[in-house]
């Protein structure tokens, strides 16, 4: 399989250093303790945290492709504080303690992050700038400033979340009709490629097994099986995110939502002059249907929007610069930065993320049976997969802790609906998001529009 494959999934992939080198396959029938399946943030993590406590643990993991094909290595780059689903937990009195607790752990995961890569030699341009969201129009402000009042009703200070006026959000970044907005410093800027492949790499320097080219496809308790081999251990975990609908009885559990992302030609400093994000915050509007944008390590501009689901659950991997989409995103990109306007985009990217039909993120562990499962990041795993793969590996240690008894723990999310509800519904929905959007960058309220878009989806 040649090695240029692996250039192109991403911007990310496409600028390291040295080209991705595929792993040999799994063949034949091996022995291990523990095998994961998928080779992206979550199965990494959790390897590298069980490897940490148990440097005699065998550890075996297997993925499709290469390690980080995945969203792993196509993401924004954000390595944030969000998790998927927290504001239900927070409102809900019964939960709330549980969730504050999950909230703080989310916090001390992007410094986990940044920790973890930094002892283990990885150098993935992490950078913990922050993150700013603007408000560009009144309601869009109002609906910000509504949930910034809602954190810092939960007991969150300022030193969490910080509301910041026109004047002040433009000293950090000069976003077009930007009334205001929040910034929080829990969040960091990275690399993806660079993370998940020094991941990979690390793993195997300390003795972990890492298969690539090997798709999975049948997990049962004890067994994981490859098109030219197996794996019998007693623990079998799965994490495979967007791509669990590829796997037998999966194609329900997890919707693939795709994102889809630019890169612009390195930036002169008289350009960063103007539009500002010194010490590379992260970036993004409070419009629904989401933009996120960062700073990169080489003063390129990468910016993303989302929203993509094709039918039966479709996962694609590569697409064609002339793909519309894109020609939205860098539309979206010029609203908040108009000045950008002459400059070249380089790249042009987008992959599959996986989203739960309640949006909450869960992890599995059957302890009798040793099969576990983690996913449902719905576009917010940079820094919840670190968290994942630490408590995964507290639970496969058959330990408790305070991890261990987060709400995502056992959580439950019913199936998406058949075709072609699924894809009605997600049309739909998005459509909706895209509305509401649009009336409300004219000043009004969305009403109906956004309404609807609430009830089904979420940030």
């Amino acid at each position: 399989m040649s090695a240029d494959r692996f250039r192109s999934p991403s911007f990310w992939f496409s600028t390291l250093e040295n080209p991705v080198q595929p792993r040999a396959p799994l063949e034949g029938d091996i022995q291990f303790d523990v095998a994961i399946v998928g080779a992206g943030y979550t199965g990494l993590w959790t390897a590298y945290y069980l490897n940490q406590r148990e440097p005699g643990c065998r550890i075996a993991v297997v993925e499709a492709e290469v390690a980080g094909f995945g969203a792993s290595g196509r993401n924004g780059g954000w390595c944030a504080y969000y998790f998927s689903g927290i504001e239900s937990l927070l409102a809900d009195p019964n939960q709330r303690e549980r969730a504050l607790a999950l909230q703080r752990a989310m916090f001390d995961a992007v410094d986990e992050v940044g920790r973890a890569s930094s002892a283990s030699g990885i150098d993935c341009d992490y950078a913990k700038g922050g993150v700013l969201i603007a408000g560009t129009s009144r309601p869009e402000l109002e609906r910000l400033r509504a949930g910034y009042d809602e954190m810092r009703g939960y007991g969150f200070a300022e030193q969490d979340f910080r509301w910041l006026d026109a004047n002040a959000f433009a000293e950090r970044a000069r976003i077009h009709g930007a009334l205001g907005g929040t910034y929080s410093p829990h969040c960091a800027a990275i690399q993806p490629a660079k993370l998940a492949q020094g991941l990979a790499a690390f793993l195997e320097s300390r003795g972990v097994a890492v298969f690539e080219q090997s798709p999975v496809r049948a997990i049962a308790k004890g067994l994981l099986t490859t098109d030219r081999g197996s794996i019998r251990a007693d623990n079998v975990l799965r994490c495979t995110e967007g791509y669990s609908c590829r796997l037998p009885g999966l194609k329900r559990a997890i919707l693939p939502l795709h994102s889809m992302m630019i890169a612009t030609e390195p930036l002169p400093d008289s350009t960063w002059r103007e539009i500002g994000l010194q010490g590379r915050p992260t970036f993004a509007d409070h419009r629904r249907t989401v933009t996120y944008g960062q700073r990169t390590g080489d003063d390129r501009l990468a910016f993303g929007t989302r929203g993509l689901y094709y039918y039966g659950s479709g996962i694609r991997d590569y697409f064609e610069p002339s793909d519309p989409a894109f020609a939205h995103t860098r539309a979206t990109l010029l609203e908040l930065f108009p000045s950008l306007s002459d400059v070249e985009i380089t790249h042009c990217w987008g992959g599959a993320l996986g989203v739960t039909r309640d949006w909450m993120p869960f992890i599995h562990f059957d302890p009798h049976s040793g099969l576990g499962a983690v996913g449902g990041y719905a576009g917010n795993g940079v820094a919840a997969t670190n968290l994942a793969g630490r408590t995964l590996a507290e639970l496969v240690l058959r330990e408790t802790t305070e991890r261990t008894r987060f709400a995502w723990v056992g959580h439950p999310s019913r199936q998406w609906e058949p075709e072609p509800l699924r894809w009605l519904g997600s049309q739909g929905v998005r459509r909706m998001g895209e509305w509401a959007d649009a009336v409300e960058q004219k000043g009004r309220h969305a009403g109906m529009f956004g309404s609807i878009f609430d009830a089904f989806a979420s940030h």
